[in-house]
C-alpha cells in the first residue's frame, strides 16, 4: 500500500500539470455522476506507480464539496499482495467536458483527461494524463471486446501515443487465491 502511494505522490509531484497533451482534446457532454463507480484497467503505458501490478481498478465516488474519492487498487505480482491509493479529483473548467485533476498527494495535482467515452453506457473510456506518455483503456468490465479495444488503440496512436509500448492487465482469475496456492 506504502509503495503506491509513495509513487503516486511522487507522479504527481513531478507532472504537477493538469493540462492536456498539445493535439489531445477532451469529450464533451461529459457527465460526472455517470462516471463514478467501478473501472478495470485494460491497458496502460508503463509507469513505476503500476509496475508489476495486474488486475488494477479504479473506483471513483462523489466527495460532499462535490469532488470525486479515487481508489486505485491493483495486485502486486513480485510482493503477490494487494496494494491500494486513495485520492481526490475535481473537475478542471466546465464540470461538462473531460477534464479533471487528480491528487493523491496534498496539493500536488495531475491531468486526469477523458479522451474518449462510449456516451450511451460510459462502458469504456480513453484517458491521458498531462502529456503523451500518460495513458489509459478503461473499462467497467475486466476485458473489452477486441474491436473495440482495437478502435481505441489505433486512436490513441494517432494522437501520437506510444501505442507499440501498452501494457494490457491482467483482468482474469483472483490473484489472492493464487497466491494462496502457491500458484503464479
Amino acid at each position: 500500500m506504502k509503495r503506491i502511494s509513495i509513487i503516486s505522490m511522487l507522479l504527481l509531484f513531478l507532472s504537477g500539470c493538469t493540462g492536456v497533451p498539445e493535439g489531445v482534446t477532451t469529450v464533451n457532454g461529459f457527465d460526472l455522476e455517470r462516471y463514478l463507480g467501478r473501472w478495470y484497467e485494460v491497458a496502460r503505458l508503463d509507469h513505476r506507480f503500476e509496475r508489476g501490478m495486474s488486475h488494477v481498478t479504479a473506483n471513483y465516488s462523489l466527495l460532499p464539496d462535490g469532488g470525486v474519492q479515487v481508489i486505485n487498487r491493483g495486485f502486486d505480482t513480485d510482493k503477490q499482495e494487494w496494494e491500494e491509493a486513495e485520492g481526490k479529483a475535481y473537475p478542471v473548467g466546465d464540470p461538462t467536458i473531460g477534464q479533471l485533476k487528480v491528487s493523491f498527494f496534498g496539493p500536488f495535482y495531475g491531468g486526469y483527461n477523458i479522451i474518449e467515452l462510449e456516451s450511451k453506457d460510459y462502458s469504456y473510456s480513453l484517458v491521458s494524463g498531462p502529456n503523451l506518455s500518460y495513458l489509459w483503456i478503461l473499462s467497467r468490465t475486466p476485458q473489452l471486446p477486441q474491436s473495440v479495444l482495437d478502435q481505441l488503440v489505433e486512436k490513441a496512436r494517432e494522437l501520437g501515443f506510444d501505442t507499440d509500448s501498452l501494457i494490457y492487465v491482467d483482468q482474469t482469475g483472483d490473484p489472492g487465491e493464487q497466491s494462496k496456492s502457491g500458484e503464479s
